[in-house]
């Protein structure tokens, strides 16, 4: 068993460390406060071959293992956890869905500019009355013969009004329940189709969150994704996945803040030295670094087991879980580190705070997390 990362693994890490310093920290602040997309970064992250990172090269990706995709995560997190989802949302649920189950056609036609970073993609499940509870979609897209009439909404969409291309998750038969359900590619500008409110969140606020209304859509037929009736088996599928990249998302939520918290110990005095010499200080960072070093083994072991053809539902959902509720602990710690200057937007530690909450919501809550571990513990 080798813990220790390779050249290329450390090569890529290096990478998104260096363009989440250079690129993403500068006007963060801003971003958050006026709920601006970084467009540009987003770009540059496309060109860098951040957007698809895990597709094959044929495809226009990268061809990378999950451990790098997770490690470019994690860094970008560390400083902007607005830039990083809409980086795993295309990553790992638009890009890893349709490289997996997409016929060549709709390779070609969505995939390759998705994985170039030339488009964005959005993953569209949940709705008003379907979050957690994903077999209870009202979404219809009903049978036509040469195509779909799409009807319904969907909130909380990331990627929102970013995205040209949204999966969409909708049912089609009421009365087969989760076997009646399909997922379909749909295009922005499609008649029928619109962006509607954008959310005023605590946190990710730079993250373009949109509900989508459908009215009527006209969905070709060879825009279904596999057969009949495979579309809960594929969000869940590719949510499993998903759930790797909001692990290595919180990861570096943390992380970042315990890395500013450390630093700022050490610079920030009072009874003429350094809080770091305060036994109080020093404890409250060795339980952060003790958690953020559990955390980050179960992310990356839940990666490791991806790579390897080896089932990643309870890894990859104990990540999940271990390490968005280590990132909130953690960053609640930094704002008390950092006194009355981690109440100000100034610090950093507020935002990572506020951003931190989501990670315990979004892709599985921590309570549907232990739900999926729990059943898993309890089958044989």
């Amino acid at each position: 068993m080798n813990f220790e990362l390779s050249e290329e693994h450390l090569a890529v890490r290096d990478a998104a460390r260096d363009f989440a310093i250079n690129e993403c920290k500068p006007g963060v602040i801003e971003r958050d406060s006026t709920q601006t997309v970084a467009y540009d970064q987003l770009k540059q992250l496309g060109e860098l071959g951040f957007m698809g990172m895990m597709v094959d090269p044929k495809y226009g990706g990268s061809g990378m293992d999950t451990l790098s995709y997770v490690l470019a995560i994690e860094e970008i997190s560390k400083i902007d956890a607005s830039i990083s989802v809409a980086m795993s949302v295309n990553n790992s649920l638009v890009c890893w869905g349709l490289e997996q189950f997409a016929n060549e056609e709709q390779k070609q036609k969505y995939l390759v500019p998705l994985a170039k970073g030339e488009k964005v993609g959005a993953f569209c499940l949940s709705e008003p009355e379907a979050g957690s509870d994903a077999t209870s979609q009202r979404t219809t897209a009903l049978d036509k013969g040469d195509h779909y009439l799409l009807n319904g909404t969907k909130n909380w969409i990331t990627n929102g009004s970013t995205a040209s291309t949204y999966l969409v998750i909708a049912q089609t038969d009421v009365e087969k329940g989760h076997r009646g359900i399909n997922a379909f590619i749909i295009e922005k500008g499609w008649d029928g189709f619109e962006i509607s409110a954008k959310e005023d969140k605590l946190g990710i606020r730079g993250s373009d969150t949109h509900t989508l209304v459908f009215t009527d859509v006209k969905v070709p037929k060879e825009n279904r994704i596999g057969e009949d009736g495979f579309g809960f088996k594929f969000a869940m599928k590719t949510l499993s996945g998903g759930r790797i990249g909001i692990a290595a998302q919180a990861l570096g939520i943390a992380a970042g803040a315990y890395e500013l918290s450390l630093a700022y110990s050490k610079e920030r005095t009072t009874f003429g030295e350094p809080i770091s010499n305060h036994q109080a200080i020093q404890f409250k960072l060795a339980d952060m670094f003790l958690e953020i070093e559990n955390a980050r083994n179960l992310v990356y072991k839940s990666a490791w087991h991806k790579d390897h053809g080896m089932d990643y539902a309870l890894s990859g959902s104990m990540a999940k879980l271990h390490a968005s509720e280590v990132a909130m602990r953690t960053t609640v710690e930094a704002v008390q580190i950092h006194g009355g200057y981690g109440y100000v937007k100034e610090y950093h530690v507020e935002r990572l705070m506020r951003d931190a909450k989501i990670t315990q919501i979004y892709e599985g809550t921590s309570e549907i997390q232990r739900i999926v571990i729990a059943r898993s513990i309890l089958k044989d």
